[in-house]
């Protein structure tokens, strides 16, 4: 089996890869969509793609890739903790560190740990090609962002270790596909809405839920592309969508929807790795 992520070997998503499928063989890829991609044209089985951190929210990329697509689905889901170390050449020493490599996710959950130490964050495509990158050029005025893991792969020296400005940080990932990955019986349902320009049409689209006791864990908007000051809104329901009472919701809300599309029902994570 293969499964695409987004990053190097090393970086995160590899890890929920791992988590998920342990036999598989890891497919990086430079992009989210590359990973889209990949699965939707049969060269990977799967996918596992970033769709939220417990700091830095959702990730709109991957939500925008889960509206567009016609085959791609969330087939299950990952939770990796995440935390974060500066990484440098050897010789290197944190007050001499004058800027920080790594996914603009990462130094936003780091930015107090930055802006202390005045290290300029500098974005690039994921943690693990940042310490590749710092590694390579081997400055010591350079750092880079990632986990522990990575200095060990590329000879980095560890300057210091869980610098996020929240100790419990976590990235919920998707597993993404065209058929579903055996990863158990489903209990959640993510989907994506547009509700109807009239007062109260929201609140109506979201009380069939409510009145069959389904809960909400998600409900998010998001900018409507192609639609100016229009927006979807998305939400995580703690049922699958197979559930009777979900299909009757469903019915329910779409009389108060212009577009109802369900992105994935699959089993939840049951725990941070």
């Amino acid at each position: 089996m293969k499964v695409a992520y987004q990053g190097e070997p090393g970086a995160y998503s590899e890890i929920a890869v791992r988590t998920a499928f342990p036999d598989a063989e890891g497919l990086p890829c430079d992009t989210v969509r590359l990973v889209f991609s990949r699965v939707t044209s049969g060269e990977a089985d799967f996918g596992v793609v970033p769709v939220e951190n417990s700091q830095a929210g959702s990730v709109n990329e991957t939500y925008e890739l889960l509206l567009n697509s016609s085959l791609v689905r969330i087939v299950g889901e990952v939770v990796v903790r995440v935390d974060h170390a500066l990484l440098a050449p050897p010789g290197a020493r944190l007050e001499g560190v004058r800027r920080a490599y790594s996914h603009w996710q990462a130094l936003a959950q780091c930015e107090d740990f930055l802006a202390v130490h005045h290290i300029e964050p500098v974005p690039v495509h994921d943690t693990a090609g940042a310490a590749r990158m710092v590694a390579e050029r081997g400055r010591l005025d350079e750092a880079a962002i990632a986990g522990v893991e990575a200095a060990g792969r590329l000879g980095l020296t560890v300057l210091a270790e869980r610098i996020q400005s929240y100790p419990d940080n976590f990235t919920k990932f998707a597993v993404i596909g065209t058929r579903d990955a055996g990863l158990g019986t489903p209990d959640k349902c993510s989907l994506v809405m547009a509700v109807v320009d009239r007062p109260g049409s929201l609140l109506a689209s979201l009380q069939p839920f409510a009145e069959r006791g389904i809960n909400l864990v998600k409900l998010e908007s998001r900018p409507r592309r192609g639609a100016p000051f229009e927006y979807v809104f998305y939400v995580d329901i703690e049922r699958a969508a197979e559930d009777p009472d979900v299909q009757a919701a469903f019915e329910e809300a779409r009389l108060h929807t212009s577009m109802l599309k369900v992105l994935g029902s699959y089993p939840g994570s049951k725990g941070p790795v």
